[in-house]
């Protein structure tokens, strides 16, 4: 039986903080206009669904859909 320790699942980071600002602002801008009332219906609550992803993606630092593609926009430590 493979034994996996708390220590050996960390995630490993891949978002930039530009683009974790990037996706933060625009989560933000999608609530404005619902609660602006800019957006409504189906459109409002895609919308409010993807603003969820990027607030919870922008928090961890992780996205999960990078990994397919082996993007990485966080920059390497030059230390």
């Amino acid at each position: 039986m493979n034994s996996t320790k708390p220590s050996d699942m960390k995630i490993k980071h891949n978002m930039g903080m530009i683009d974790r600002v990037f996706r933060s602002l625009l989560a933000a801008l999608i609530i404005v206009l619902y609660f602006t009332q800019v957006i409504n219906g189906v459109t409002a609550i895609i919308l409010l669904g993807l603003a969820t992803i990027f607030i919870a993606t922008s928090f961890i630092a992780f996205c999960p859909l990078y990994l397919p593609f082996k993007i990485n926009t966080k920059q390497k430590d030059t230390h």
